[in-house]
């Protein structure tokens, strides 16, 4: 089970969703209470070690704007997440590292992995980051197939009923691993990985 940990602000939080053993970091670097500036970015990119992808988030940036901030961030891979056309998609992928795209599941959602060009999909509650679970029966007839992740709602106490119901390749979570809105708790990191990969 794949498991990104998003919306980590400080060195603190790297390391301990790096122990946590958690497969990618997310940092947002778009309007957001979890948002963190281009230098502060690349100095948290500095401590992810190989292994764990560094994803940078967008949301509601112009393409051109996402490629300036993911070079001068040094980030290992683009989340674009919101109503992004193929056309930014395109031009993004010219800074030469994987994409995701993250949108919430509607009914004209195409839930084809790798239908912009992306490497990974993530299908996400209609408002991200507010900790909102979403319709998991809305999967039955839109199921994605390969590398997407489910996020949305995802907290200790529910990712791994969450991954037995949807069957996701991997998990997202940022306020389900906060003490306080944009805070994170460590301990609350080291359970949810757990607990996602403890599902069957």
């Amino acid at each position: 089970m794949y498991v990104k940990l998003c919306g980590l602000r400080t060195e603190a939080d790297v390391a301990a969703a790096v122990d946590a053993g958690a497969d990618a970091v997310g940092f947002v670097l778009s309007a957001s209470v979890r948002q963190v500036d281009v230098d502060t970015a690349r100095r948290l990119v500095r401590e992810v070690p190989p292994g764990v992808l560094a994803i940078g988030v967008f949301r509601g940036v112009a393409a051109p704007e996402v490629r300036r901030l993911a070079d001068a961030s040094g980030i290992g891979a683009v989340q674009l997440h919101g109503d992004y056309p193929r056309a930014a998609f395109d031009e993004v992928a010219a800074v030469g590292v994987p994409l995701v795209r993250a949108v919430a599941l509607e009914a004209d959602t195409d839930v084809r992995v790798g239908a912009f060009g992306e490497q990974m999909l993530l299908l996400d509650s209609p408002v991200a980051g507010s900790g909102h679970r979403w319709d998991l029966a809305a999967l039955d007839g839109a199921r994605p197939e390969g590398h997407w992740l489910l996020a949305g709602g995802l907290g200790v106490d529910n990712v791994a009923e969450a991954v037995t119901r949807a069957r996701p390749w991997g998990v997202d979570v940022s306020s389900g691993i906060e003490v306080s809105r944009g805070v994170k708790d460590h301990g609350l990191m080291r359970e949810f990985v757990a607990a996602a990969r403890s599902a069957t």
